[in-house]
């Protein structure tokens, strides 16, 4: 149960309680700006779009041409400080962390980030920022464990005129203590499933790979997405990939180690190492998946692969690749 707000109210049944002191302290950093009139690194540039939409496998043709506009999805991208980061940090989020820290809340997680887009960005734009700790929410508790979240929200200018808003959400928390070691092989994470991609997943369950077409131009799109990058129409069909594909690129997962991910038919250790893939499927769209049948090691760019379904326990069933004619 979560403990009091500052209010004094139980967020589960609504009950008076004892005001939480801590939540009082934490609340006090809502509206502390963590940096303030930021620069970018570099204007807004056609060298990084070409490299976004390349990655992404975007084609739109807004995005090239002397009238070009940046993906309104690289926002951030515009803002991030490299390795040597900003150095105009006000140093209040590290505050409220090192705050967090010290109650016991030392773990901490990604939950979730939103984006609004109020104007194009264009090669040549110059970009400035500034960012607050928007909010902190009383204590929660949650499957992970108890903590509060924090919401920070970063404005986006280009030439003076806001050009769009990123907020990020992370869960401060203190682990959930487990109440015993569970029977059997530890679970993997659950994919989110949203209205956007739940027709990918009831494909899935069918065992059928379910590609989105689009209803106004018969582009086809992967990852799923509400909208066409090609025409904007939102009117869409599915088509069914056929399940051939080849690696188009590949990294190797070695660490952390995590049992829920050993891949049995390959000879792995348990949690790894393992591969993960950039399969670029014979319809000519790309996903990303694991590649079975084959030691991590002996992956390779081009490589033939089909498509199977791995039951990866009682409730999650994934779409996998399986190396052709190789083991």
């Amino acid at each position: 149960m979560g403990a009091g707000t500052a209010t004094g109210t139980d967020q589960r049944t609504g009950t008076a309680t004892a005001a939480d002191p801590l939540y009082e302290r934490l609340k006090a950093y809502e509206g502390r700006s963590t940096s303030n009139a930021s620069v970018g690194k570099d204007p807004v540039n056609e060298t990084m779009i070409r490299h976004w939409c390349e990655a992404m496998g975007d084609t739109n043709p807004a995005y090239e041409g002397p009238d070009a506009v940046a993906p309104p999805t690289m926002l951030q991208a515009w803002t991030m400080g490299g390795l040597s980061g900003h150095p105009d940090r006000s140093g209040a989020y590290e505050e409220l962390s090192a705050l967090l820290d010290d109650a016991g809340f030392t773990s901490i997680v990604a939950t979730d980030c939103e984006q609004e887009y109020l104007r194009p960005l264009r090669p040549g734009d110059r970009i400035t920022f500034d960012a607050v700790i928007e909010a902190v929410s009383p204590r929660k508790t949650t499957k992970l464990g108890t903590g509060h979240f924090i919401t920070t929200r970063m404005d986006v200018r280009a030439g003076g005129l806001l050009a769009g808003t990123h907020r990020f959400r992370v869960l401060k928390y203190a682990p959930a203590r487990r109440r015993g070691p569970e029977p059997g092989r530890p679970k993997r994470p659950r994919p989110v499933i949203n209205r956007d991609n739940a027709g990918f997943w009831e494909g899935v369950a069918e065992h059928r790979l379910l590609i989105q077409s689009c209803a106004g131009c018969s582009t086809l799109r992967f990852p799923w997405l509400p909208g066409c990058n090609a025409c904007g129409s939102r009117d869409w069909d599915t088509v069914e990939a056929s399940g051939e594909g080849t690696v188009y690129s590949y990294v190797v997962m070695h660490h952390p180690p995590f049992p829920a991910f050993t891949v049995s038919d390959h000879g792995a250790d348990a949690g790894g190492p393992y591969a993960v893939a950039l399969i670029e499927l014979a319809e000519g769209v790309r996903m990303i998946s694991n590649v079975v049948g084959v030691p991590y090691d002996k992956v390779r760019i081009g490589m033939p692969v089909r498509l199977e379904f791995l039951r990866a326990d009682e409730e999650l069933e994934l779409p996998v690749f399986r190396a052709g004619g190789e083991g």
